[in-house]
């Protein structure tokens, strides 16, 4: 079955489109090109082009709940293949202003849970590359 659209972009509501894109640009690499005070865009290098829409007054999700404001979507990063690459990659996060949501049993899962400045899930994922 042919594909009705082509995906374009994820957008993501935040008080503060401009260093939100700037975080996420730290992350993955990529310019933040702001389209005017509203909107900025990210093309992610081999990945998905990210949008960052300014959103007054936005709440933002209590993860890991799902009864009340819980997440819509979250981010997935290919942190490495090591646990020594996961560790620094944890370390250049949390220096950029990531705040730690989910590091129980770290060591036993392929995968770490953060928020990011405008409180937004994301995970930093440990991926063994063939």
């Amino acid at each position: 079955m042919p594909p009705v659209a082509r995906f374009r972009s994820v957008v993501i509501d935040c008080p503060d489109p401009h260093a939100l894109a700037e975080f996420y640009a730290r992350i993955s690499g990529g310019t933040p090109k702001a389209q005017d005070a509203d909107w900025v865009v990210l093309p992610v290098p081999d990945g998905p082009r990210l949008c960052f829409q300014r959103a007054p007054g936005l709440t933002p999700p209590e993860w890991p709940r799902a009864d009340r404001n819980a997440q819509q979507f979250h981010v997935d990063f290919d942190a490495g293949a090591t646990w020594e690459e996961m560790d620094a990659a944890h370390e250049k996060v949390l220096a950029l202003g990531a705040r730690p949501l989910d590091l129980e049993d770290s060591g036993k899962k392929d995968f770490r849970v953060y928020a990011d400045p405008a409180g937004h899930p994301f995970c930093l994922c440990r991926i063994e590359h063939a």
